[in-house]
């Protein structure tokens, strides 16, 4: 018996080095393929979101295309390779139900495009830059430096925000004065502010009105709408501005107070 196995083997070793040569220079090949392809993407200003999808999908077809050659080169019958195949996907299909989700809802992303790489989006929970579209994950960083990888299958079941989607944004702020202070005055020194800071447009409509009543305050809303790239700019501008714009003009931004009354003890 060992005789014989011995002599099969020597048999089959020329396909045996054959396959393994194909399996070798067909790895090699798909890796220029690969580079190829990335440089055609490339130049076809195809924006890295597809470009990585496109490229993970090459790759897996690529990769079985030579497993089947070289499987070929061994001598199993092409009809057992896909009855092979057509059984071992079954299986895996079944197995794999949500990792099957994840590559259908990284289809869908890629062409109804809802955010592309480099957008800021929120979705699943999550908040942070696209870094790409994966196969199956979709690749996020978030402001303080973490990588996310979020299942494609969850992004296109959930809502997603994207603040990066549109060239403009309002921004919503509130400030609280005294009922002592002038309102009116308060109004013109914020309005003066919003006209000297930076990237915000101010042919759009800005909206500087009491907007609310409280116990100890009245709160004044200011609405104006500045580049996206810039929204936090504008923020922390007229958050900062607005401290020294009352402080010149005497106006007050109050706390919450609790009085209490006292009454003596009469025992």
């Amino acid at each position: 018996m060992f005789d014989r196995l011995i002599d099969k083997l020597v048999g089959i070793a020329p396909n045996l080095l054959f396959a393994l040569i194909i399996l070798v220079v067909g790895m090699l090949l798909s890796k220029i393929v690969l580079k190829i392809i990335g440089r055609v993407l490339k130049k076809a200003s195809i924006d890295k979101t597809s470009t990585g999808f496109i490229k993970g999908l090459v790759r897996v077809g690529l990769y079985v295309m030579v497993y089947i050659t070289a499987l070929s080169a061994i001598g199993v019958p092409m009809t057992s390779i896909i009855a092979f195949i057509g059984a071992c996907g079954l299986a895996i299909g079944l197995a794999l139900q949500s990792s099957l989700a994840n590559l259908a809802g990284g289809f869908i992303l890629l062409f109804e495009k809802p955010f592309k790489a480099g957008d800021y989006i929120e979705t699943d929970g999550c908040g942070g830059t696209v870094e790409t579209i994966g196969i199956l994950y979709t690749r996020i960083l978030t402001p303080d430096n973490k990588k996310i990888y979020i299942p494609n299958g969850n992004v296109t079941n959930s809502s997603i925000t994207n603040f990066s989607k549109q060239d403009k944004r309002r921004v919503d702020l509130e400030f609280s004065i005294s009922y002592d202070d002038d309102y009116v005055l308060a109004q013109r020194v914020i309005l003066e502010l919003v006209k000297r800071t930076g990237h915000i447009f101010q042919e759009e409509d800005i909206t500087i009105r009491v907007g609310r009543h409280d116990s100890s305050c009245r709160t004044i809303f200011v609405r104006v709408w500045a580049e996206t790239s810039h929204y936090w700019d504008v923020y922390f501008d007229l958050q900062e501005g607005v401290i020294q714009v009352f402080e010149e003009a005497n106006i007050t931004m109050p706390f919450p107070q609790l009085e209490c009354t006292v009454t003596p003890n009469r025992g």
